[in-house]
């Protein structure tokens, strides 16, 4: 049985990830901030005892390095999620995404943790180039404009996790989900 530590575990994507770990025999650790996320989505596994969760944030270092410790494996799905959450908070965007990247990345490292991190199509910015390509060059909009905060933390986070793995060896995955929709999404 493997250990699974997902953080955003309570939103859309992560509850479900939850629901299919869990059937598959696995035990689930969660953290969440409830965000944007919420208890409702993971409330069939609170009684389970394969599953922890923990109202937390990943900047809590010292519980960061007590849920990586505990992982087999890791999903980084934490984020500010929504455009005008993001337009709202562009200091909590970037410290989530990139002082978050950090602390998962170096505990991960330490401990020789495989991550899935979820990144986003936002890091192609401004490109007219159809189709996009990992090789085109980012163009991304005015440093005033909030909205671009997110974009540029979650390609700074790509190329954090790109660093790890040249330097280390580590095992990591990256992933640009584009415009995710279905059950338990909500308009936050």
């Amino acid at each position: 049985m493997d250990t699974y530590l997902i953080t955003g575990g309570a939103g859309f994507i992560g509850s479900h990830l939850c629901d299919e770990l869990l059937t598959a025999g696995n035990k689930v650790i969660v953290l969440d901030d409830l965000s944007t996320g919420t208890l409702a989505n993971i409330s069939s596994h609170l009684q389970n005892p394969h599953f922890q969760f923990h109202n937390d944030t990943i900047l809590n270092y010292p519980l960061m390095e007590k849920l990586v410790q505990q992982a087999d494996y890791i999903f980084h799905l934490a984020s500010v999620v929504g455009v005008q959450r993001v337009i709202d908070s562009p200091v909590n965007t970037i410290e989530i995404g990139a002082r978050g990247m950090n602390i998962m990345l170096a505990l991960a490292d330490s401990m020789k943790k495989t991550v899935l991190f979820t990144s986003t199509s936002e890091v192609y910015g401004k490109s007219i180039h159809l189709p996009f390509s990992e090789e085109d060059d980012m163009t991304f909009g005015a440093t005033h404009i909030g909205r671009w905060s997110y974009a540029c933390s979650k390609a700074l986070d790509e190329f954090h996790a790109l660093a790890y793995h040249r330097e280390r060896q580590m095992k990591i995955v990256v992933v640009r989900l584009f415009n995710t929709a279905g059950p338990r999404q909500t308009g936050k």
